[in-house]
Order: structure tokens, then sequence, then C-alpha cells
């Protein structure tokens, strides 16, 4: 039997910041998957809530936003980024919040879930899978999209038919732990130095 302190801690990054945004919907669906599982141990970084400057800058007002997103991000043993797609790649601001950092994802698993119109968020998926690599970062290879998320869920943020998604999810998350869990070994016995 798993103990609280055996769970992996995955850091869900909620990668929207846009005004009107449909990503607190699809949030709450995964964060009901994840707390679901008792291996993992759950924190949420929301991008609409740092305010970091796109310049790269070290500034007061860079270091205050950094003192309390980027240890919860070195915490993490895993990540499950959920990003829409806008003009067919990422956000913005989700950029933003992986180039401040580079030591945090060193090493450490990321799953995607994305969502958006008919192509469902999955260009944004496949540049964040070459953005991450480079940050030595692995990228478990299912993802869970939502394909015309709007129409998918209900007034109440509930899916009409969460049969498909609720599956892919745990295959994605089985992967997610299988990599969080060696990685975690491995950096335990010896420092990635990559």
């Amino acid at each position: 039997m798993k103990t609280a302190t055996d769970a992996l801690r995955v850091t869900v990054i909620v990668g929207s910041n846009r005004h009107g945004r449909f990503g607190p919907v699809v949030a709450g669906w995964l964060l009901d998957r994840l707390r679901g599982r008792d291996d993992l141990a759950v924190d949420v970084v929301d991008v609409a809530d740092i305010d970091l400057p796109t310049t790269l800058e070290p500034t007061a007002r860079a270091t205050a936003a950094l003192a309390d997103v980027t240890p919860r991000l070195a915490r993490a043993d895993a990540f499950v980024v959920l990003t829409p797609e806008y003009n067919h790649s990422f956000p913005a601001g989700l950029k933003n919040l992986i180039d401040w950092h580079f030591g945090e994802w060193r090493a450490k698993p990321v799953a995607l879930v994305t969502y958006g119109g008919l192509a469902g968020g999955l260009r944004a998926a496949e540049h964040l899978r070459q953005v991450f690599a480079e940050l030595h970062a692995v990228t478990v290879r299912d993802t869970v999209s939502f394909h015309n998320a709007g129409a998918s869920f209900d007034d109440e943020g509930r899916l009409k038919d969460p049969a498909g998604p609720d599956a892919a999810a745990k295959v994605m998350l089985d992967q997610l732990v299988w990599w969080a869990t060696a990685l975690r070994e491995a950096r335990q016995r010896r420092p990635y130095a990559g």
C-alpha cells in the first residue's frame, strides 16, 4: 500500500491566460481524474495567476513572481500541461513560464492535455514536445485532446460523453506515473548531467 510520502508530486499547469478562456472547465475535469488516484499528489500552477514579464530580465517584479512558482515546479516529479491551441501553437503565457525555468523541467516527464476547435489542440502538443525535448524533459506518448471543446462539455462543466476522454486520461496518467517513478528513482541514484 502506498503512503502519502510515496505519492508522486504532479504539477498541473493551466496554460491559458486569455480573457474568457475555456481552460478552467477542462482543468476541472482533469483535476477530478488526477485526484481520484492515490499514487499522485496534485498541485496547480495557473499562468493567469503569475505576473511574469516577457523580458526574461531578473527584475524585482520577476523575482517576486518566481518566488512562489519556481519552488513548486522544482518539487514536482512530473507535470501535466493543459493548453489550448492559439494560431496553430500554444499560448505565449505558457511559453513565458516555460522559458523562465530550466532545471525544474530536466529529467522529468510531461503529459499533455489539449483543447481547441477541429484539431483539438494537437498542433500545440507537437510544438510543446519540441520545447520540452530541448529542456531535457520527457513527454509521454499519449495525450488527451478535446476537439470542439466547447461542445464537449455541458453548461455545468461536465463532459457530455466522458467514456473516451476518461479512458485516454487513464492511459496517459499510467504512462506519466511509470516515467515519473523511473525518473525519480534515477535522479535519486545519480543526478542528471545532460
